[in-house]
């Protein structure tokens, strides 16, 4: 074997292991021995030795070894103490993925796509969109063209850890002589070692974290102040400063008479694109009804600070602004012994067409969106009782005009705006109930009357279908977010965009402006929610720690807190101020489609694709004792309820101004 094969070898070593001044010393004595022994024949080193640093470096340069070290992590990790196992099997999902990306970047594609096979059932769960898109990993020229794969080998994972499983994992390495990994888990993984236990909390959305220059460019957005209050000369302060909250008897009396109007709105809806079909509107009761009685939790929590507004607001008729001020008289008080009462719309007959559904302030609209294009309002208070002539159709035998004003038909049960050549993706009721705001495939927003019944404005600025579109609390401004990777405010009366939001990397898939509305925040399709300024369109918040693409958001109506839920059925808590998750709220075993604060904000209300609606109580997660602290349960939302619909996935929550929660969503057929 010659010398400087051997060198080579060695200072490939030396180099891996980072013994950069061994490395020189090592060389140096090289050079010199060569030097002086430059007369003699025999090699500079033993054949035993030779022959073991060849074995050696025929061993480094395998793919095997990639297998064989993930196989004895991943073994050894799943036998160990329950105590620190699930500290030490956030190892095992980065050393996984940059195994598999370093055999194809050193040519083995087969042998990487058997190492990626065998083991992705360990990750399916938590990172089955990830692993999709690294399948498509077939070449070295896909590590560099793929975005997500080069974001990957350019970033570290940031991974929390106790000391004692610190010490056990590198003992583990050391002792096993898994060099490779080792090499792996010193290039791509930042520890943040803590002293003392494991903490108890295994499911922290801080636990494993992806570091890079994108997290540092969030560290750097998230160091911006920001103004989180309310407005200032709102309609709440100015009751506040009257005292003109009425008492909690008072407030009930609101409720039974809001809780009897709905009653007469329990009706039967035509769905789908069957004009006889019928669509059952069902109400269900959930919590208590008796919130008039029961007192409210004393909150510590120190009132939102006043600030200004950044956009020119429009004025208030004077009408609408004493009606919404009956409604905040009428407020039932919400608290966790008193919760609110649900009506919920379920559409039947749809033919799984609908794609959204959106309800107004008041409930007293319900609009729904389809993939043939079209949009439908009901008016609870115009149902009434069908025609008979309507009652004698047969849903066989209905045709495109048993749907058209008809002189002898009757009139159908809803109305009809067409326009849009896509899928209606999202709708959105103006706060008053005279717009409503339609986003489709087409990549088009449009702007109907409800006094009209017809089309106002066609908005045209996104390149891509727009997945979502939200009026903002005052009305006359509203947000999109579309497939192109941006977000737009817009104003009615004018057609192209007031500001553009760039910077999500993927899908912005829903949109929420925030109480005061200086703010909008998006979630995307990357994992991440930003909160972004709307005067200078700039970035102030990024939040980071969904393990899935983002499909809802909500604002508590103090500015304080946002709530956001992501297609694992996993909603977070966050804290605007700082930027960090306040908690995560696991119970959901699917996509998150809605969320809701109740009006006082001490309720949120989640929707899910699991065909349930459950009721979390905010109030607790701001207060957590010091013993709750050290059990490992600090940040932890309370679920009060569970309401558990037959078969139907909620599609969209709303609270009235007087705390009553509607719901709405599609039966869907089982078996």
């Amino acid at each position: 074997m010659e010398d400087d094969k051997i060198v080579g070898y060695v200072t490939a070593y030396l180099k891996k292991r980072g013994f950069t001044q061994t490395e020189k010393i090592f060389q140096e004595e090289f050079r010199h021995n060569k030097t002086t022994n430059s007369s003699s024949s025999n090699s500079l080193l033993e054949p035993d030795i030779a022959n073991h640093l060849l074995a050696f470096s025929q061993l480094e340069s395998g793919p095997a070894r990639f297998h064989d070290g993930y196989s004895k992590l991943r073994t050894w990790t799943y036998s160990s103490l329950d105590l620190y196992k699930h500290e030490l099997l956030r190892v095992l999902y980065p050393v996984f993925i940059h195994c598999f990306m370093d055999l194809v970047a050193k040519g083995h594609v087969q042998e990487a796509r058997n190492f990626f096979n065998t083991f992705r059932e360990d990750h399916e769960m938590m990172h089955l969109r990830d692993l999709q898109k690294l399948e498509g990993v077939l070449s070295p020229t896909h590590l560099e063209e793929m975005e997500f794969a080069h974001s990957l080998r350019q970033s570290k994972f940031n991974i929390k850890i106790c000391e004692y499983s610190y010490e056990l994992l590198l003992q583990h390495l050391h002792s096993t002589q898994s060099t490779t990994i080792l090499g792996i888990i010193n290039e791509h993984i930042n520890f943040q070692v803590s002293p003392g236990q494991p903490s108890l909390i295994s499911d922290d959305p801080e636990a494993v974290t992806l570091t890079g220059s994108s997290q540092e460019a969030a560290n750097r957005i998230n160091q911006k102040e920001i103004h989180w209050g309310l407005l200032e000369d709102s309609l709440e302060e100015r009751l506040e400063k009257a005292g003109a909250l009425l008492s909690d008897s008072e407030k009930g009396e609101g409720e039974t008479k809001e809780g009897e109007n709905d009653e007469t709105k329990k009706r039967s809806i035509e769905g789908g694109k069957q004009g006889g079909s019928v669509k059952k509107v069902k109400k269900d009761k959930g919590g208590s009804t008796t919130g008039k009685s029961a007192k409210p939790e004393a909150s510590a929590v120190p009132a939102a600070p006043r600030v200004k507004p950044e956009l020119p607001l429009p004025l208030m008729p004077t009408e609408i602004e004493q009606s919404i001020l009956e409604d905040l008289r009428n407020r039932v008080q919400l608290s966790n012994v008193a919760l609110p009462s649900v009506s919920f719309y379920t559409f039947i007959n749809t033919h799984n067409s609908l794609s959204c559904s959106s309800i107004s302030h008041d409930g007293s609209l319900i609009a729904g969106g389809f993939s043939d294009s079209s949009l439908k309002v009901w008016d609870m208070a115009k149902l009434g009782q069908p025609t008979a002539s309507s009652l004698l159709q047969d849903e066989n035998d209905t045709s495109p005009n048993d749907q058209m004003f008809g002189q002898g038909l009757g009139k159908r049960q809803y109305t009809l705006f067409q326009g849009h050549s896509g899928p209606v993706y999202a709708a959105s009721f103006s706060p008053v109930g005279d717009f409503i705001l339609s986003s489709s495939a087409d990549a088009t927003i449009r702007l109907w009357s409800t006094k009209l019944n017809a089309n106002l404005v066609c908005y045209k600025g996104h390149n891509y279908p727009v997945l979502d579109v939200q009026f903002s609390p005052v009305g006359h401004y509203f947000a999109s977010s579309s497939h192109d990777r941006t977000a737009r405010i817009w104003s009615m009366d004018r057609i192209q965009p007031l500001r553009i939001m760039a910077g999500h990397l993927s899908d912005v898939d829903c949109v929420q402006w925030h109480a005061n509305c200086n703010y909008i925040a998006t979630g995307s399709s990357d994992k991440t929610v930003r909160l972004w300024d709307v005067q200078s369109g700039e970035c102030v918040r990024v939040f980071v720690g969904h393990r899935g693409m983002i499909l809802s958001l909500a604002m508590s109506p103090d500015g304080r807190y946002m709530a956001s839920g992501d297609e694992d059925g996993t909603i977070m808590m966050w804290d605007l101020s700082s930027g960090r998750c306040l908690t995560p709220l696991i119970g959901h075993t699917s996509c998150v489609w809605s969320l809701a604060f109740s009006s006082e904000g001490s309720i949120l209300a989640s929707g899910s694709a699991d065909s349930t609606v459950k009721l979390w109580d905010v109030n607790t997660s701001t207060k957590v004792s010091r013993a709750e602290e050290k059990s490992g349960n600090a940040n932890r939302l309370r679920s009060l309820k569970t309401l558990a619909t037959k078969s139907t996935p909620v599609y969209s929550l709303r609270f009235s101004r007087r705390n009553l929660l509607f719901a709405a969503g599609a039966l869907a057929k089982s078996g």
